[in-house]
């Protein structure tokens, strides 16, 4: 008893290992093809399954909207009371059935095909990810849609299966339950391979770290991958004076706005900064002349800057980079548009 949770984890990692070597080997052709489909489909990858297979057809969905791929989960009973008016033409379902014969799904076989909606089915069976259906003339990797067994003699497949334009294999040698009756191995594989479809579909379409970041705006995950522009002060938040303007104002401002440091503008240009670091140095070089200085002769010029559109991330790695504490943001001609503190960036968990 005392291996029990070691012979689970072991049993389905290798499930897994025999699913990767499929996907590397005699699956390859079919996986591509889901994936050809997937990425080819004009309207959503609707997901349904069943039971266990229907609490991980749920994630399927959610990792594929979450990275790219419209998608939603479509429970099989409720489809059958009203809301298989989720499924129209353009999409594609996505079918998860460990035996294949799951009888809420095959309910939806005859919509599926009246719509002539591409159906990818993930089963149990041993097939090796031959694509089965009636749409094989399509398929660049035709096989012949029923396989043998050990003794040469035809094996059967299951009717989802037989039914699919393609069928991916998550078959497993044993469940991990000591009764080999719980889903577990069987419904890790099938997470797995969902994975590999989202993500393989995420970098076919291109998907990149700000398109993540703009489906993610909520959380600690939203707030790590938040932008410049909705952390920055701008507005009358944001300290600015011009080249011309006294000192005793230039500290007035900068008292007034709390950054520590104000932005030097001609017009909407940023053309330097004046900050309490420089005020800490010309006061130590001269003394209570500073106050006779304007904001063009104390200020630095060509302060460091970054574009609204940056992450938090970037804005903190340049601003260690630096050490500096505060950051003028720009646009593109040089206009300024705010500054973003060090203390902004706490609120992202960065810091």
């Amino acid at each position: 008893m005392k291996h029990t949770g070691e012979n689970v984890v072991r049993i389905e990692a290798e499930a897994l290992r025999a699913l990767a070597d499929r996907i590397a080997g005699p699956m390859a052709g079919a996986f591509q093809r889901a994936v050809d489909l997937m990425f080819s489909c004009a309207g959503r990858v609707v997901v349904t399954g069943m039971g266990k297979s229907g609490l991980i057809a749920r994630k399927i969905a959610a990792t594929l909207s979450s990275t790219g791929t419209p998608a939603l989960y479509m429970h099989p009973v409720e489809a059958m009371h009203g809301d298989l008016g989720m499924v129209v033409r353009g999409d594609l379902v996505l079918a998860l059935s460990a035996s294949g014969e799951t009888e809420e799904i095959l309910q939806l076989l005859a919509t599926i095909k009246r719509l002539r909606v591409p159906l990818i089915a993930m089963t149990g069976d041993e097939i090796c990810g031959a694509s089965v259906g009636k749409d094989q003339s399509q398929n660049p990797h035709p096989v012949s849609p029923k396989p043998r067994d050990k003794d040469g003699a035809p094996a059967s497949i299951s009717t989802l299966a037989a039914a699919a334009e393609v069928a991916l294999d998550c078959s497993i040698a044993q469940e991990a339950c000591s009764l080999g009756l719980a889903p577990t191995a069987s419904t890790t594989t099938m997470l797995a391979l969902g994975d590999a479809l989202a993500v393989t579909l995420s970098e076919k379409r291109g998907f990149k770290e700000e398109d993540f970041a703009n489906l993610h705006p909520g959380g600690k995950l939203g707030k790590r991958l938040a932008r410049v522009e909705s952390l920055m002060h701008s507005g009358d938040a944001l300290p600015r004076v011009t080249p011309q303007t006294k000192m005793p104002d230039v500290i007035y401002e900068m008292s007034r706005k709390k950054l520590g440091v104000t932005a030097v503008v001609e017009g909407e240009r940023l053309v330097g900064i004046v900050s309490d670091g420089d005020l800490r140095r010309l006061l130590e070089k001269r003394g209570k002349d500073v106050m006779d200085l304007t904001a063009g002769e104390a200020m630095t010029r060509d302060p460091k800057t970054i574009g609204g559109g940056e992450f938090a991330a970037t804005a903190l790695a340049l601003m260690e980079e630096k050490k500096i504490t505060s950051l003028m943001v720009v646009d593109a001609s040089g206009k300024l548009e705010g500054i973003v503190h060090l203390h902004d960036l706490w609120t992202t968990e960065l810091v």
